[in-house]
């Protein structure tokens, strides 16, 4: 019976660990696959084909769409796209000769004052990152300073709109082109990457020899 007792206990912690894997299984980790903007390397004319065909069957249901501006444009002309669209996010970008200058997301809410203040909260990141005098530490601080000042720097936006809404923002004069996800993607769950007005053949980084 002594010798019988080890292996029944044995047991019964296998048992338990075994219900206790199904009664609290491990939930699988988010995965997400949905994204915004060109892949890097791909030809710009492909991205503006497929950017421009995810519009076409887009019906009243509201989705997430990415508009990337033709050319750096101020929050006024981000806050005038036309159709009521919901504008949740402004991605800023300071445009510097032959320099890589950081791409800034800035979330925004509902209120018309959170978008006018927007590069306002870009600038504070930048400076927030501010942490020598090397190159990259100059980049962020004249980035910072024209954003401060108010410069068009918004080179995308992240909005969220029915089919005919999104269709009319891709007609305005000044955005280049806008892509929308499927209605049941989820906010969060998708990255953004705009289409820079420099990329013009292939996406991919340009020259970064200047000075800030």
């Amino acid at each position: 019976m002594a010798r019988i007792l080890p292996w029944l206990a044995t047991a019964a912690l296998v048992l338990a660990v075994l219900l206790a894997g199904v009664l609290n299984p491990v939930r699988p980790a988010s995965v997400s696959t949905d994204a915004l903007g060109p892949d890097n390397g791909e030809q710009v004319s492909d991205y503006l084909g497929r950017a421009e065909s995810s519009l076409v069957e887009l019906g009243p249901e509201a989705s997430w769409a990415l508009v990337s501006f033709a050319e750096p444009t101020d929050v006024e002309a981000v806050a005038a796209l036309p159709g009521d669209v919901r504008v949740a996010q402004v991605l800023f970008r300071v445009p510097i000769d032959r320099v890589q200058t950081p791409l800034v997301t800035v979330a925004v809410s509902a209120h018309p004052e959170a978008l006018r203040r927007a590069p306002l909260v870009a600038a504070g990141r930048l400076r927030g990152a501010v942490a020598g005098s090397d190159r990259a530490s100059r980049i962020a601080t004249v980035s910072a300073d024209r954003l401060a000042a108010g410069c068009a720097c918004a080179v995308g936006a992240v909005v969220r709109g029915a089919g005919d809404q999104l269709r009319e923002v891709a007609t305005v004069p000044g955005v280049r082109v806008v892509e929308a996800l499927p209605p049941d993607a989820v906010a969060g769950r998708f990255s953004v990457r705009p289409l820079l007005p420099e990329h013009t053949g292939t996406v991919a980084p340009g020259a970064d020899d200047g000075e800030p």
